[in-house]
């Protein structure tokens, strides 16, 4: 028998088992163009800390003057700097102690920072900065936030002390590819190349001499008594400058007003700028105009930045925004027509426009305003009532919308007799003792959309005599009479009677007559 061919021979699964380690080397092997890249960042971060440290230490010999000439009044202000700039320096170090053990880890006892040469060990920072026998990552976390604290107690600009507090920031985040925050040390170190690692410490490195500098800066300004613009030479420290419209509404009725603010981010005080929409200077940046016609429409313009030196700077910006025309919805709450008599839920509004800035008002009838909405009562059947609605835009009150509504009698209502909590209206059995508690007839309109009351005016009873005869009986207004009382008193089980002419009168105040109801005593 022929061997089965989906039986791979062990010279074929060793091939197959090669191809899947090749594979798993591959997806972890790291690009060495990436690492290229660390190295690159690495190298312009230690020229970047050279040139801050060179800064701070100018800021630093500008305080060691000052108080050189007046020794006594800046003796705690120089106290602070030493303070700033011996934590400074005690964390720097630090963290290059950090940077040489990963190194070292990476390539051995005689690894250096100017030459690695394992740059894609994956495990080295994890072992240095992870290793809970040592918690270095935990500890420099910790240096970290008590160097923060002390700098933002020094900085006076709330901007700049904000700026620091995100820099050097040491809340747990969530890295890419990872299901929840890890802390700052493991999201920074677990499982980083070693030159990524050390590229991370020098970029902190980087932020700790920022950081000293801002501190620095801010001794150097109380000592003196001045703002940090006033000591930088410059009122505005910005190195982009950006221009925004900033409207009170791109959507506008017509016939209101448009209205925009147009400013420029970080503007100089000391020189301000000029906004020009359409080739014409706005005062002050504020952009106002009635638009004339409805749709949507785009305007351009420029802000113009002078400098000291005599030169000038433009901003362009654009901006749109949309002309609608005037409308109301208008839309009656229980239904497409008014009912005249009674209250006609209405609800009346306007986009984009107050409530208390809405009114409206309705002939034929009244039109009153309630916590809700509206209320229309029209008066007289068979005429149209007409609701113009109006708004205060802009100083100015509006005609915004008409709406026509037809006026209709409301339909006849249904004769029941009221049988506790239910509506008996006939045609079914009930005992007499049911009827006669009853006590009369009323009537009302229950179809599920309007529930509206009558008053019933009178009605006859008609009962038959063992030889059929109709005996009329008439009630007392909608109450039964003591005749129809003793009529219903006398049906034996079985027997029918009937209410008939049914007199009833409205809200609306129309008498109409109603169907008559036949009642089966069981």
């Amino acid at each position: 028998m022929a061997q089965s061919g989906s039986r791979l021979s062990p010279r074929q699964k060793m091939i197959n088992l090669m191809y899947i380690v090749l594979t798993a080397m591959l997806a972890l092997n790291v690009s060495s163009d990436v690492l290229d890249g660390f190295q690159q960042v690495e190298d312009g971060l230690a020229r970047t800390n050279i040139n801050v440290n060179r800064r701070n230490s100018a800021i630093y010999a500008e305080l060691k003057s000052l108080c050189a000439d007046d020794p006594e009044g800046m003796a705690r202000w120089m106290s602070k700097a030493d303070s700033v700039r011996r934590e400074s320096s005690a964390l720097y170090m630090l963290i290059d102690s950090l940077k040489l053990a990963i190194v070292q880890q990476a390539d051995g006892a005689d690894g250096t920072l100017s030459d690695i040469q394992n740059r894609d060990d994956m495990d080295a920072a994890s072992i240095v900065m992870l290793d809970p026998s040592t918690l270095r990552g935990l500890n420099l976390r910790n240096r970290v936030d008590g160097y923060r604290k002390m700098v933002e107690k020094i900085v006076i600009d709330s901007v700049r002390r904000s700026s620091l507090h995100s820099v050097l920031s040491t809340e747990p985040f969530q890295r890419k590819g990872m299901l929840v925050a890890q802390n700052w040390e493991e999201a920074k170190f677990d499982n980083q190349p070693a030159v990524a690692a050390i590229t991370l410490l020098t970029k902190l490195q980087n932020d700790v001499r920022h950081a000293e500098g801002e501190a620095l800066l801010s001794i150097a300004a109380l000592s003196q008594g001045k703002s940090i613009a006033e000591l930088t030479g410059s009122e505005m420290i910005a190195n982009d400058l950006n221009a925004f419209v900033v409207p009170e509404s791109r959507m506008v009725i017509r016939g209101g007003r448009y209205s925009a603010d147009i400013v420029l981010a970080a503007v100089d005080t000391a020189s301000r700028p000029t906004v020009f929409v359409g080739g014409r200077a706005i005062p002050n940046g504020h952009y106002e105009f009635v638009p004339s016609s409805s749709g949507s429409f785009n305007f351009s313009g420029y802000i113009e930045v002078p400098h000291p030196d005599g030169s000038s700077t433009r901003h362009p910006f654009t901006s749109s925004y949309t002309v609608i025309d005037p409308y109301a919805t208008v839309s009656a709450t229980m239904m497409n027509v008014l009912y005249a008599g009674i209250d006609n839920p209405i609800s009346i509004s306007i986009p984009g426009v107050p409530q208390s800035a809405v009114q409206a008002s309705m002939t034929n009838g009244t039109l009153t305003r309630t916590a809700d909405g509206w209320v229309a009562r029209p008066a007289a059947v068979g005429s149209d009532a007409v609701i113009t609605v109006t708004a205060e835009l802009e100083g100015r009150r509006q005609n915004i919308a008409t709406h026509t509504f037809r006026v209709r009698k409301l339909p006849d209502p249904t004769p029941y007799l009221a049988i506790g909590n239910d509506r008996y209206k006939g045609g079914k059995p009930i005992s007499k003792q049911a009827v006669a508690g009853a006590g009369g007839l009323k009537a009302a309109i229950d179809d599920g959309l309007l529930d509206i009351q009558f008053q019933v005016l009178s009605f006859e009873m008609v009962v038959f005599d063992s030889m059929g005869n109709a005996m009329p009986e008439v009630s007392a207004g909608a109450s039964f009479s003591e005749r129809q009382k003793q009529a219903i008193k006398g049906l034996g089980r079985g027997k029918r009677f009937f209410i008939s002419r049914i007199r009833a009168k409205g809200p609306d105040g129309v008498e109409r007559t109603l169907s008559p109801m036949e009642i089966m005593i069981n």
